[in-house]
C-alpha cells in the first residue's frame, strides 16, 4: 500500500470513527474564525486608553445551525482579561445598528475572566443561522487589555462606544476602529448535519489584503460561496486563518506558521481539510535589505519544504487532508524587489509542492494567476498594482482554481 493510499484509508477510518463519536456527543462546526495574535498600533492604543468600552464586530458565517457559541481569546495577554457582558445579534456589514441583541452567558454568568494565554467558550445560544448570514458580536470590556489579542487585518468595520452597550440595538456616536478583538471563532450546532470545516491558512493573500472593507471577497470567502452553492459540498464551512505579513519560519506579524498551526487548524472542532498557502514573505524578507549567497537561498528552500513536511505529518496524525497551495508570482514587487535567485527559490518550492507527495492534493495558485508570457509575474488583470497581492479578479480566480471534488470525501 502506498503512503497516499494509506493516508486515504486512515482518513476514511477516522471519518467513520468520527461519525460514531458524533452520535454520542454534540457536534460543533466552526462557521467563522480568525487567527489570533497580539494587536498593536493606533487602534490598540486607542482602545487601551478608552476605559470601559463596548466593541461590536460583524462576522460573515459560512455554516448553518440552530445554536451558536463564540470562542474568546486572550492568548497574547499577560494578565487576566475580563469581559463583563456580551451579546449576539443579526448584523449588517459596515453597520453598527442591529436588531434585538441577545445576551450571551458564560457558565450561566453574564461575563467571564479569561486567564493570560487562555481562551473560553460562551454558553450556546439558540438562534437559527444559515451560511451567508452576518452576525454582530458585542463585548463589554470594563478595562481593555494592555496587550490585546485579536486580528488586526479584519477588513471589516468594527465599532467602539463607551460603557456597556451590549444590549443596545443602536450604538449612538460609535467610532470605527477596524480589527477583530478577542473573538476567535463563531461555532454552530444543529440544523443540517455538519460535514466538516476547511481551514485556509496563510499570509496577507489569504487574509484578503486590498479587498474593499465589509465586502467579504477574500478568496476563502468566495470559495465558501462556491461550496454552499454546490449540492455535493453544501454544509462545508471555510475558516480564514490568514495573517498579513506572516512567515512560515520566523515570527513577524503574528506567530510563525509552524508555531500557530496546531491552534489555528488542528484544535478547531470538525476540521477535515487544510489549504496551506504561505512562504512568499520568507522568500521576500531573505533578500529585501541585501543580497545573500547561494547557500542561504538553498537553506531557505530546505527550511520551508521541511516545515511543510512537519505540518503535513501533524495534520495527518489527526486525520486531516492537507492541500498545498503553490506560491504566486511576485516579480516587480517594490516591497520585496525579488531577483532571479528568489524566483528560482519560488520555483523550487512550487516543484516540491506539486511533486513531493507531501500533500494529499495541490491547488496551483501560481498557474491560475501568473502571466503566461512572463511567468514570474502576476497577470495584469489579476494584479492589484503592487505586483504581490491579487486584485479582486485575482482573488476570484484563486477561489475558482480550487477543485470542489477535493472536498467530497468529507461527506463520509
Amino acid at each position: 500500500m502506498t503512503m497516499r493510499h494509506w493516508r486515504s484509508a486512515a482518513i476514511a477510518a477516522l471519518a467513520l470513527l468520527g461519525g460514531a463519536a458524533t452520535a454520542r456527543m454534540p457536534g460543533w462546526q466552526v462557521a467563522w474564525g480568525a487567527a489570533q495574535m497580539r494587536v498593536e498600533g493606533p487602534a490598540a492604543d486607542r482602545v487601551a486608553k478608552a476605559g470601559a468600552v463596548t466593541i461590536r464586530q460583524i462576522v460573515h458565517v459560512s455554516a448553518a445551525g440552530s445554536r451558536v457559541r463564540i470562542r474568546l481569546s486572550n492568548i497574547a495577554g499577560d494578565a487576566p482579561l475580563r469581559i463583563a457582558a456580551a451579546s449576539l445579534a443579526r448584523g449588517t456589514p459596515g453597520k453598527a445598528a442591529v436588531a434585538a441583541p441577545r445576551a450571551l452567558r458564560f457558565a450561566g454568568a453574564p461575563g467571564i475572566v479569561i486567564a493570560p494565554g487562555a481562551e473560553a467558550y460562551s454558553d450556546p445560544l439558540p438562534i437559527p443561522v444559515v451560511a451567508g448570514d452576518d452576525l454582530a458580536i458585542s463585548l463589554f470590556f470594563p478595562q481593555p487589555a494592555a496587550i490585546p489579542t485579536g486580528h488586526p487585518g479584519a477588513r471589516a468595520s468594527t465599532f467602539l462606544v463607551a460603557g456597556d452597550a451590549t444590549a443596545s440595538p443602536d450604538l449612538a456616536d460609535a467610532a470605527r476602529i477596524g480589527g477583530w478583538w478577542s473573538l476567535a471563532d463563531v461555532e454552530v450546532q444543529g440544523g443540517t448535519a455538519p460535514r466538516g470545516t476547511i481551514v485556509a491558512i496563510g499570509d496577507s493573500i489569504t487574509d484578503g489584503y486590498g479587498i474593499v472593507d465589509d465586502s467579504n471577497t477574500r478568496w476563502p470567502d468566495l470559495l465558501a460561496r462556491r461550496l454552499s452553492a454546490a449540492t455535493a459540498t453544501r454544509g462545508l464551512s471555510v475558516v480564514n486563518a490568514g495573517i498579513g505579513g506572516n512567515r512560515v519560519l520566523l515570527d513577524g506579524l503574528g506567530p510563525n506558521l509552524l508555531a500557530r498551526f496546531d491552534r489555528d487548524v488542528i484544535a478547531r472542532p470538525g476540521v477535515t481539510h487544510v489549504i496551506v498557502l504561505e512562504g512568499v514573505n520568507d522568500l521576500g524578507v531573505l533578500t529585501r535589505d541585501h543580497p545573500v549567497g547561494a547557500a542561504e537561498h538553498q537553506a531557505m528552500v530546505a527550511a520551508i519544504t521541511g516545515a511543510y513536511r512537519q505540518m503535513a505529518e501533524r495534520a495527518h496524525a489527526h486525520g486531516l487532508m492537507v492541500i498545498g497551495g503553490t506560491i504566486t508570482p511576485f516579480a516587480g514587487s517594490d516591497y520585496y524587489h525579488p531577483g532571479a535567485e528568489t524566483e528560482a527559490d519560488r520555483q523550487a518550492i512550487n516543484a516540491f509542492i506539486r511533486t513531493s507527495g507531501t500533500f494529499d492534493a495541490v491547488v496551483d495558485f501560481d498557474r491560475a494567476l501568473r502571466d503566461p508570457a512572463r511567468p514570474d509575474r502576476l497577470l495584469a488583470a489579476y494584479d492589484s498594482g503592487d505586483h504581490l497581492h491579487p486584485s479582486a479578479a485575482g482573488y476570484r480566480a484563486m477561489a475558482d482554481a480550487v477543485p470542489l471534488a477535493l472536498f467530497h470525501r468529507a461527506r463520509r
